[in-house]
């Protein structure tokens, strides 16, 4: 499997949000990273809709 085919900030800024070391987000599949991408973005709405 071809590492992903992004920036280095961009996945320098996803290993950060999404707490997983580069070299392992480099090597996540797509669809994976995804998935997590969107829990993380459903979190992030659910936090907000707390404060509120």
């Amino acid at each position: 499997m071809k590492p992903l085919q992004i920036s280095a900030e961009t996945a320098v800024m996803l290993a950060k949000k999404l707490n997983v070391p580069l070299e392992q987000l480099m090597h996540m599949p797509q669809h994976i990273l995804m998935k997590k991408l969107m829990e993380l973005e459903q979190a992030d709405s659910e936090s907000e809709t707390k404060k509120d």
